[in-house]
């Protein structure tokens, strides 16, 4: 595993967001859906999620994720996804969503 120093780990935008909307994206080559979360005073912003195996659409809004905000926009089939949400694998295509234990503001860092 390569290092990284401290300033680099500091750079990267790491905060919490409430999902608003989650809707079915037929489009996209691997299967996903598409997010719409708010992450308070960062806006509200879209992303692709290869979330499928684990969750299901009507599960997802209300739910709380950690997503990096400085990536540069990515366009997936056609939708522009402007975050990452972060997540771990439990199996191969199965990815398991970072959320905070209890609820914290939209928009809170990890650190």
């Amino acid at each position: 595993m390569e290092e990284i120093q401290w300033p680099e780990f500091e750079r990267v935008e790491m905060r919490v967001g409430t999902i608003v909307k989650a809707e079915a994206f037929p489009e996209a080559r691997k299967a996903a859906f598409k997010l719409t979360i708010d992450f308070g005073e960062y806006g509200v912003r879209q992303s692709s999620a290869q979330i499928t195996k684990v969750y299901s659409l009507e599960e997802l809004p209300g739910r709380q994720v950690v997503a990096v905000l400085n990536f540069p926009p990515k366009r997936i089939a056609g939708f522009e996804s402007q975050c990452l949400v972060c997540g771990f694998d439990r199996a191969p295509s199965e990815v398991v969503l970072a959320q905070p234990a209890e609820p914290v503001p939209n928009g809170s860092r990890l650190y």
